[in-house]
């Protein structure tokens, strides 16, 4: 009975343990994923509680990129949602404010206060990550990060703000089309199952898109390629470095 009773609890103590894995760690298992070859044909069986049908890797190596790239956009996903809840709150307050001159002070101490929430951790950021959040303020605020500066200050400055960016070869003018761009579909698959998930809270996107017509073209089939040419290409510069 005691050895029984021992056998249950082992049981049930890894069983909370991998529950926790699942909200708090990346996938380790890359067997669940679906792996196509060129001439195959697969039929997508969705899940009992989903609509989003599982994604279609070529290969075990494109399964590792794409986590590598999940990590990246559950990072990034939180700062421009709180960009948008600041936006949101600071256009709300202003259409009770009359006075010019007190709409002009409330930006001014909305725009510190933004400054110095985002700041520090943007600079922490790679620029994969930068590149990141600039198309998911757009996804979050309805506007690009160009326009959201250029409305907090003036057009000078978003003009700067832009030539800075442009130095680490990011555009604040960059837009979100998931149904169009790679990236941005790759970013929006990876949101829809967190927030699926319980991973990330859902906001809602103020562009309209329909992410489930555009994954149903697609066949959610996953494209790395980008990044494993990024990833060859510093390899090669490692290499060359070290033989330097």
């Amino acid at each position: 009975m005691k050895k029984l009773l021992y056998i249950y609890i082992m049981i049930y103590s890894f069983g909370v343990l991998a529950q926790k894995r699942a909200i708090d760690s990346l996938p380790k298992n890359i067997e669940d994923y679906v792996l196509v070859k060129p001439g195959d044909t697969l039929t997508i069986q969705l899940n009992e509680f989903s609509i989003i049908p599982k994604q279609k890797f070529n290969s075990k190596e494109d399964i590792r990129y794409y986590l590598w790239f999940r990590r990246k956009v559950l990072k990034v996903y939180p700062y421009a949602k709180l960009a948008s809840e600041r936006l949101d709150t600071l256009n709300n307050r202003l259409e009770k404010i009359e006075s010019k001159s007190k709409r002009r002070t409330y930006t001014k101490l909305i725009q510190k206060y933004i400054e110095g929430e985002f700041t520090d951790q943007i600079k922490k950021m790679t620029r994969t990550e930068g590149r990141i959040l600039i198309k998911l303020i757009h996804r979050q605020t309805g506007e690009t990060a160009f326009n959201n500066i250029k409305g907090l200050r003036s057009g000078w400055k978003a003009f700067w703000y832009n030539t800075t960016a442009n130095v680490f070869k990011l555009s604040l003018k960059d837009e979100y089309h998931p149904e169009s761009v790679n990236e941005d579909y790759l970013i929006e698959d990876i949101l829809q199952r967190a927030f699926q998930d319980g991973v990330l809270k859902k906001q809602q996107a103020k562009l309209n898109f329909n992410f489930q017509k555009v994954i149903t073209v697609r066949k959610a089939e996953i494209n790395v390629e980008k990044y494993k040419k990024m990833f060859a290409k510093q390899k090669k510069k490692s290499e060359k470095k070290n033989k330097n």
